[in-house]
């Protein structure tokens, strides 16, 4: 690799558009979404996916996706297509595409596989090799029991993503409705599920992504679920359609005040810490004495304020001695 690639793009929104819909995909790039996703698999029937793949490479070579991740999730191992689709996308867009998003992971092996295939093809049209990134997606239990090696396979890893409507079916969960609770049972079902992918995500530095809910006209709904994901500390929720984009963006942003709060954390820790501050470990903000465990807390939050585009509406002030 000769230059260093960001692994943590925002991505607090990730809208899924079907590879075979042109209409939809010259749509997508008018919406605000921080990442578009063209889809070969689910949202493509079998019929449709050979001719998909030239549609999405048009797409990406001659749409304008400015200020997006662009993203093509392949289908899984599994299936007869997944080399053709890696194959084609890549060799006729890679210059145009961000990150390749694999369905249905099982395991790390599925990982490293895709890893060498994108390699091949980087070094043999000439692309900086490592330069597109892989998305992993967990659908069910076996992927779930090996989340921890499929999150470190790869230096290609950006996100671990979790897979809703595949996995309930995989667990034989007593719902229809995906993303909401199954009747019967009081506690966060999901909550398990959700911890599992972030510990995996973070403990590799990578983000972790909720996946769709599919009553796309229940705005309401939608924001319950995201809720809960982004209270956890995940980065992004899918969107299926564009009134969900404005829910998701909002969501995983932080409030104003939290955003304002972390940059004077920052900027009081870095103060109370230099010459001019008394080279302190701890200071007061207001009423708060923060600490390095402050400033990492901190960093988080402006991290994500500032990949939103966030602009502070606060100054710090050098206290009075």
């Amino acid at each position: 690799m000769t230059g260093p690639v960001n692994r943590l793009r925002p991505r607090r929104s990730c809208l899924a558009v079907p590879g075979s819909n042109p209409r939809f995909l010259e749509k997508a790039q008018g919406l605000p979404a921080d990442q578009v996703f063209l889809d070969l698999e689910d949202a493509c029937a079998p019929l449709a996916k050979p001719e998909a793949r030239h549609t999405i490479v048009k797409f990406l070579n001659e749409g304008d996706w400015t200020g997006k991740t662009r993203v093509v999730r392949v289908n899984d191992w599994t299936t007869e297509w997944t080399y053709r689709d890696v194959v084609t996308v890549v060799e006729g867009a890679g210059a145009n595409l961000d990150c390749i998003m694999l369905p249905k992971v099982q395991d790390a092996q599925q990982i490293v596989a895709l890893d060498l295939l994108l390699t091949q093809i980087e070094k043999t049209v000439g692309l900086e090799v490592g330069k597109i990134g892989i998305e992993a997606q967990i659908e069910n239990a076996k992927g779930l029991i090996n989340v921890d090696d499929i999150a470190a396979a790869s230096p290609r890893l950006e996100t671990i993503i979790f897979g809703p409507a595949d996995f309930m079916a995989s667990i034989n969960m007593k719902s229809l409705v995906v993303g909401e609770q199954p009747p019967g049972y009081d506690a966060d079902a999901y909550h398990y599920i959700l911890m599992r992918i972030l510990m995996a995500a973070r403990a590799n530095d990578l983000q972790a992504i909720d996946g769709p809910y599919l009553q796309i006209r229940n705005v309401d709904g939608y924001r319950t679920v995201a809720g809960r994901s982004a209270a956890l500390g995940f980065d992004g929720k899918w969107v299926l359609h564009p009134g969900q984009v404005e829910a998701a963006n909002e969501i995983y942003s932080p409030s104003q005040e939290d955003y304002d709060h972390a940059e004077l954390i920052l900027d009081a820790y870095d103060y109370c810490t230099s010459e001019a501050g008394g080279k302190k470990g701890s200071a007061m903000l207001g009423d708060e004495m923060i600490d390095e465990a402050s400033r990492k807390m901190a960093l988080v939050i402006s991290g994500k304020g500032r990949a939103a585009g966030m602009k502070r509406t606060s100054t710090f002030k050098i206290p009075e001695a």
